[in-house]
């Protein structure tokens, strides 16, 4: 059985780790993120003010202080939407630990992500589902979930609340840091689809409920 990759040692848990994901603006696809804990503690952001205001080609994930934690940079060209990941922040030179890529350029809002590690034989994860339905599950090359991102509910209203909150669920054991570098990929892939089928709820604060 394989090791499962790791990124940042600091963002493995023991236990299932639930968190919420803030999408920061409504209007651009790739802006902005925030995510907390279950009980409302800001664990990883993304800064971005806008459509032009940085290089939508490479998103960095940072902790609370602002260190970063991974960077994703588009591959071009690349007709399967690839993807590079590197620890840190990227710099020239620097070498991708990772790729995500759809799996087809057929049915593009529900096509499969494939993730190669580099360096790594035999360690990969499979990404199922609709990410512009909130509705996906990160599998390694077991068939093991790993993590899961799904549509959130308000626990005090039991309201499904709109697209722009989402919760992502991470198993004992994966990389809650590697699990958020996803996401952005995949919000980068999907983003023409952000508004499908959406809803009007207007985004909350976390509450120390999922």
């Amino acid at each position: 059985m394989k090791d499962e990759f790791v990124v940042q040692e600091g963002y493995v848990s023991r236990e299932e780790m639930n968190l919420t994901v803030l999408k920061t603006s409504r209007f651009f696809a790739g802006d902005g993120f925030t995510v907390y804990d279950c009980n409302g503690q800001l664990v990883f952001r993304v800064d971005s003010y806008g459509p032009d205001a940085r290089d939508k080609d490479e998103l960095v994930l940072m902790d609370p202080q602002g260190r970063c934690l991974l960077t994703v940079k588009r591959k071009r060209p690349s007709l399967h939407q690839r993807w590079e990941g590197f620890k840190g922040e990227r710099i020239d030179g620097d070498k991708a630990l990772f790729s995500m890529k759809r799996t087809s350029l057929i049915g593009r809002s529900r096509a499969s992500v494939i993730v190669e590690v580099y360096d790594k034989p035999g360690v990969e994860y499979h990404i199922e589902g609709c990410f512009s339905q909130r509705c996906c599950k990160i599998y390694n090359a077991a068939k093991k979930l790993m993590a899961e991102i799904r549509r959130k509910v308000d626990p005090t209203t039991s309201v499904m609340l709109g697209k722009e909150v989402f919760s992502l669920c991470v198993k004992p054991g994966f990389d809650g840091a590697l699990a958020m570098g996803f996401v952005l990929v995949l919000d980068q892939i999907n983003g023409e689809n952000y508004f499908e089928s959406g809803t009007t709820e207007s985004p909350v604060h976390p509450t120390t409920e999922d």
